[in-house]
């Protein structure tokens, strides 16, 4: 099988010994993205929907650079720092996978990546 690693300078840079994506064969899988800016270690926002905007934007990047991109996802798992935030996630998530949405998990994790609010990841078909 044909395995090899995605990186984009239009989604963070791995801040650790992990790639943005692996391909391997015809299936991508990303690595958690959070809401950060890329090029910067700011997040776009200090509330829900704007982290997750950001996560999600970081993950069509990180996508596209596979070769794949949003309309080819087949399962995302959400990562959120509390489940309250649920609702104003789903609504930005939804803006973002209207026809043919993914199989979705979504989770409240103790504590994401430099504290973020959301962490989004994703196997998508190339």
């Amino acid at each position: 099988m044909d395995k090899h690693v995605v990186c984009t300078d239009k989604a963070p840079l791995p801040v650790g010994p992990y790639s943005q994506a692996t391909v391997a064969g015809d299936l991508v899988f990303t690595a958690g993205q959070i809401g950060l800016a890329p090029g910067t270690k700011e997040f776009a926002g200090g509330e829900i929907r704007s982290q997750t905007r950001q996560a999600l934007e970081n993950l069509k990047a990180v996508l596209e650079a596979a070769g794949s991109g949003m309309q080819n996802a087949l399962k995302v798992t959400v990562f959120l720092k509390e489940m309250e935030d649920f609702p104003a996630m789903n609504e930005i998530f939804a803006e973002y996978f209207v026809a043919y949405p993914p199989a979705r998990s979504a989770v409240e994790g103790a504590r994401l990546p430099l504290d973020a609010l959301v962490e989004i990841e994703c196997i998508a078909h190339k």
